[in-house]
């Protein structure tokens, strides 16, 4: 009996001793690693939280944050950014007016054609009704011939919006969307081309004879209705030029962003090309 008791203690001694030396292993581990051996499936990179209450404990795992990288371009400096996205404005400016401004260059172009204005498209179906809608295409016809004439005029104008993009507004709007220069030029000078073009617009309304066209086509509709139909062209034909312009300004700097054989020169090729590596 007494030598049953002895062995028994000594097998108790010799687990608790393996015992402590277990614990002596995985604390001597956690120390040197970080890895909790009584917790092995905690994710790797990630602390632990220890809850616990009367009759559970519950390990949750904690992730590490992490900082993003800020955006690279390259070798690229301040002024060769600035010089890129000005270059791509000023040949989607050039290259857009120049599209625009050729006969049918907004008449013949879905995408800025100009119709007849909102407010009058009861003319324009009332006219028709009557067998006057030759009289009606050509009031239309006649607001894109005064868009094209006056675009050439505004050129100017708008080259010289682009010059006053600075450093930081360039930086700005590189990674930006696809018209991130676009929409920049168009909400800082908008107000101010306005302005400059309107004057412009309406001397080519009188100039292509759309203010005569148009006073026989609202005349001819307010004895037929009875009504007394007025519209202020010269706003509204100003507004649709400006927005076909940007329109086309847009289309070019999402080319040059997205196909590569569309920057034709040195800067184009380097600016973007950062653009491209940030993608």
């Amino acid at each position: 009996m007494r030598k049953s008791i002895f062995i028994a203690a000594g097998l108790f001694l010799s687990i608790s001793t393996q015992a402590q030396l277990l614990d002596i292993l995985k604390s001597t581990v956690k120390d040197k690693t970080g890895i909790d051996l009584n917790n092995p499936q905690a994710p790797k990179g990630s602390t632990t939280a220890t809850t616990t209450n009367t009759n559970t404990t519950t390990t949750i795992p904690t992730s590490t944050s992490t900082k993003t990288s800020p955006l690279n371009v390259g070798n690229l400096t301040s002024t060769q950014i600035s010089s890129g996205l000005k270059e791509a404005l000023s040949i989607g400016v050039t290259d857009g007016v120049k599209k625009l401004a050729l006969t049918d260059g907004f008449l013949k172009n879905e995408a800025v054609k100009i119709l007849m204005p909102e407010k009058l498209r009861k003319v324009d179906a009332t006219l028709r009704s009557v067998g006057l809608g030759s009289l009606a295409d050509e009031g239309v016809k006649l607001l894109n011939r005064a868009a094209e004439d006056a675009v050439t005029e505004a050129a100017p104008i708008f080259t010289n919006a682009i010059t006053s993009m600075t450093i930081t507004d360039a930086k700005n709007i590189l990674l930006g969307s696809n018209n991130a220069a676009t929409s920049y030029l168009q909400g800082k000078t908008q107000s101010q081309l306005f302005t400059a073009f309107q004057p412009k617009v309406k001397a080519s309304l009188g100039k292509v004879g759309a203010d005569a066209v148009w006073k026989n086509l609202i005349s001819k509709y307010n004895t037929f209705t009875g009504q007394a139909v007025t519209t202020d062209l010269n706003e509204y034909v100003t507004t649709e030029t400006i927005n076909g312009v940007f329109k086309m300004v847009a289309d070019k700097e999402s080319g040059i962003r997205n196909t590569p054989a569309m920057r034709t020169t040195s800067i184009l090729q380097k600016v973007f090309g950062a653009q491209d590596a940030n993608r």
